[in-house]
């Protein structure tokens, strides 16, 4: 099974600090969790105090790190595998899935251990399926960003399954 993955963070460089983190299962399982002592507001760019922290909502999702782990781990053993996380920017949302998932220096066996690519999952899609969607724009919500991907991927590979029957 898929999940799709989706994180927001603080900004685009090495000293990055995880804010959110979502993942939604192809099957509508979803995890959402709003990290509450990773970063601070001056840790975060222009860019994510106008368009990121404005959307969150602390005292309903928010969790330490340490109990975001758990949870998520506690989501993730709920779901039959193998599992295999999907981003559609992997060298950013990888690195803050394993530092829920990576705990006690041991790996949920039902995960894969490596991302899926989605942006290379979906080149691989004729042109005319993509040609004939309109792509949205992200909200930058972690939620809601995993549901859309979660979604463009469905719809893509209905669409390409859909001409390959024989005949």
């Amino acid at each position: 099974m898929k999940l799709f993955l989706d994180c927001e963070f603080t900004q685009l460089n090495r000293d990055t600090k995880l804010i959110s983190l979502a993942l939604v299962s192809e099957a509508g399982h979803e995890y959402y969790v709003e990290l509450t002592d990773t970063y601070l507001v001056g840790d975060c760019s222009d860019f994510v105090i106008q368009n990121v922290l404005p959307q969150l909502n602390l005292p309903v999702h928010g969790q330490p790190l340490v109990e975001a782990q758990t949870s998520m781990l506690a989501f993730l053993s709920n779901l039959e595998g193998p599992l295999d996380i999907c981003s559609d920017a992997p060298d950013w949302d990888w690195d803050f899935f394993c530092q829920l998932a990576y705990v006690d220096h041991r790996w949920p066996t039902h995960v894969t251990n490596r991302p899926a690519n989605l942006i290379q999952l979906f080149r691989h899609l004729e042109a005319d399926d993509i040609g004939n969607m309109t792509l949205p724009e992200l909200p930058h919500h972690a939620l809601l960003d995993a549901r859309l991907l979660g979604d463009l991927y469905r719809r893509l590979t209905v669409g390409s399954s859909q001409g390959t029957g024989n005949g």
